[in-house]
């Protein structure tokens, strides 16, 4: 049984401290007479601890923490992939953790050597002509890329504000839409889950700027007539957008550009092993074809007798759209993961995720329903459509899986999939542990069926356990009061 966590407020007892001050031998002084108003005669319920206290509260606190240096993080769409550790020491190196944004250029030529260096690495793994590394994450790059596409329309003295979205593209492609000012209208898909060609058809006018297409798409399929509907969009005057969060499965096998897209972001922190939330801020940059090039952000790198320096005048550019250049560590760790791979590496990434995702749908499709029962790409989505059957549904799956030792899939996402469970194993995991997914996956699927209680009840065997999911989210709980 595990011990009770308590908060540190609650371990506290009064006159216990974790620090002693040497005495300096100056004379001191009442704070009250310098800070008047300003000064707290008592902070209720600060917590008193010793130093032995406080390290132990957080070391056991970190311990319930789930990371990738722990185990799989199945979550589809996202592509959590394993950190490479030469990533971080390379970028904790003096040159690159102590560079300074206002220092002159002519100090940082390294740094803006590696930034230009990354951006033509991404012209070349995605076929483009340009690269903008400012946007901070994937949903920042695409409104970026649509502020480029409304700049391209409105030099033309176009009035084009209508963007095309699949019901099968990321979640955040209508709000990028939607801040850039432009209306949205979505597209169906056919019945083997890619874009009808019919439908797309049936929308575009002279009032679409663009389609916004995630590829592969949410339900882990390629959209294998990209080139045909970047045909049709052009022939109409309009771009081709693609959302690729998901280029995880086509590094060294497809660049975009050679399709017809004219603009699309990448996310180094799933594509490009820098990490992700708690663990460092993202990066989102944007590529463009050479007719959008113009319409990049401002500041980009440009070089002149051999030195390279930040270029503002640009008149047709969006803007600066992040704070100096970007997240400059994430750049230095996604610089890193391309030059240690390689092209034969980076295309190796693709054929593992791609067939690691395959041989889990392979391993499943007897115990859960597949939606789409042909090949995926680097992520498959199941449903509970069996487990319904025994009153047991997805989230229910999700969390059973926590005490098999697993953090749980991307769960009812995408939405056009009722009950699914998205899983993205990535290139990461080895045989034996994607064995061990999938023999949990199948044990809670026989669960569902002879005790489908202890599926309902889960988790557990975790510190918190079964919650009130909706009463968290709308009444939660943000600190505590003594």
């Amino acid at each position: 049984m595990k011990p009770e966590m308590k908060l540190i407020f609650e371990k506290s007892r009064e006159g216990r401290t974790g620090y002693q001050v040497p005495d300096t031998g100056v004379e001191s002084v009442d704070p009250r007479a310098h800070l008047g108003r300003w000064f707290r005669e008592d902070i209720a319920g600060f917590p008193e601890l010793s130093e032995p206290e406080v390290v132990r509260h957080f070391v056991n606190l970190s311990k319930l923490n789930y990371s990738i240096d722990e185990g799989m993080y199945p979550l589809g769409s996202c592509t959590m992939k394993y950190n490479p550790k030469i990533n971080e020491t390379t970028a904790a190196m003096d040159g690159f953790a102590g560079v300074h944004p206002y220092w002159p250029e002519r100090q940082i030529q390294g740094a803006l050597r590696l930034m230009r260096d990354l951006e033509h690495l991404l012209c070349e793994i995605t076929g483009l002509a340009a690269f903008s590394l400012q946007p901070a994450a994937g949903a920042h790059g695409e409104l970026t890329g649509m502020l480029m596409v409304t700049a391209h329309n409105k030099s033309r003295g176009e009035k084009r504000d209508v963007v095309l979205i699949p019901d099968s593209a990321h979640g955040t492609n209508p709000s990028s839409a939607h801040i850039c000012g432009l209306k949205v209208q979505q597209i169906a898909s056919n019945t083997r889950g890619r874009l009808d060609l019919e439908s797309l058809r049936a929308h575009i006018s002279p009032s679409v700027a663009a389609l916004m297409i995630t590829n592969p798409n949410t339900l882990g399929l390629f959209e294998d007539e990209i080139a045909k509907i970047a045909g049709m969009l052009h022939e109409a005057g309009a771009q081709l957008y693609m959302d690729g969060a998901n280029m995880n499965a086509l590094l060294g096998k497809v660049r975009p550009g050679d399709l017809g897209v004219d603009v699309l972001h990448l996310n180094l922190h799933k594509t490009f092993s820098t990490p992700h939330g708690g663990g460092g801020p993202g990066a989102g940059p944007v590529g463009a074809a050479k007719h959008l090039e113009r319409f990049r952000p401002v500041p980009v790198i440009e070089e002149h007798d051999g030195q390279l320096r930040f270029a503002s005048n640009r008149p047709d550019s969006v803007g600066k759209v992040k704070g100096f250049y970007g997240n400059f560590g994430m750049l230095v760790r996604a610089y890193t993961y391309i030059l240690s791979l390689g092209a034969s590496g980076l295309r190796e990434i693709a054929e593992a995720a791609v067939l690691n995702a395959n041989y889990v749908r392979a391993k499943l499709s007897d115990r859960y329903h597949l939606p789409y029962s042909c090949l995926n790409m680097h992520e498959v989505i199941l449903s509970d459509k069996k487990q319904m059957v025994h009153g047991v549904t997805t989230l229910n799956i999700a969390k059973r899986l926590m005490d098999y030792g697993f953090h749980p899939p991307t769960i009812y996402f995408p939405l056009i999939v009722s009950g699914a469970m998205m899983i993205e194993p990535t290139e990461s995991e080895p045989l034996d542990e994607i064995d061990r997914f999938i023999a949990a996956m199948r044990a809670i699927a026989d669960e569902a069926e002879t005790n489908p209680d202890i599926v309902k009840n889960a988790p557990h065997s975790t510190t918190v356990q079964k919650l009130d999911e909706a009463r968290a989210a709308r009444t939660p709980i943000l600190r505590w009061k003594p």
